[in-house]
């Protein structure tokens, strides 16, 4: 005899032995069942809150990249303060004293009153740099020596820099 079954005994095993056999060891079996389930729905249920929370955490990174580069590229531009200068350059305080010695030392000045833009020292990088362009070579070269002694903002230095073709 051979070890395949005819077609016909196949499909008897599966249409009525199977069920049969089934129904009888159901009571037996089916708490074993319910139990695998149960732990693979906690097992599933683990690995995916790990896989969510391990996908925030990239994308968050990803946006934190995304978002400095956008920042570096808007200052590039003058379109927002440089914010790699240091805080104090940018953020109208007064300097720390742990800053270099080459650094601009004071936020304001006297000069002020007679640069070509009103009201220069309350004024930010952004609000400055479209300024700039309706000025003279002279103006410009005021406004760069007045920038660089106080507060030494790079965004305006590089526009004037620009300005003035170098």
């Amino acid at each position: 005899m051979t070890d395949q079954k005819r077609p016909l005994d196949a499909a008897l095993d599966l249409v009525v032995y199977a069920p049969l056999g089934f129904a009888l060891e159901a009571r037996r079996l089916l708490p074993t069942f319910v139990e695998r389930g149960r732990n693979q729905v906690t097992m599933a249920k683990v690995v995916g809150k790990f896989a969510v929370d391990q996908g925030q955490a990239e994308a968050g990174k990803g946006v934190a990249r995304v978002a400095e580069r956008a920042e570096a590229v808007l200052a590039e531009f003058g379109l927002r303060e440089d914010r790699t200068a240091p805080p104090d350059a940018t953020a109208g305080a007064a300097p720390a004293a742990a800053e270099p010695a080459a650094a601009p030392t004071a936020q304001s000045g006297a000069g002020a009153a007679t640069l070509a833009i009103t009201d220069y020292d309350s004024l930010a990088a952004s609000q400055v740099i479209p300024r700039l362009a309706g000025l003279s070579a002279d103006e410009l070269a005021e406004v760069a020596r007045y920038e660089s002694a106080h507060r030494g903002r790079r965004t305006i230095l590089g526009k004037i820099t620009q300005l003035q073709g170098g």
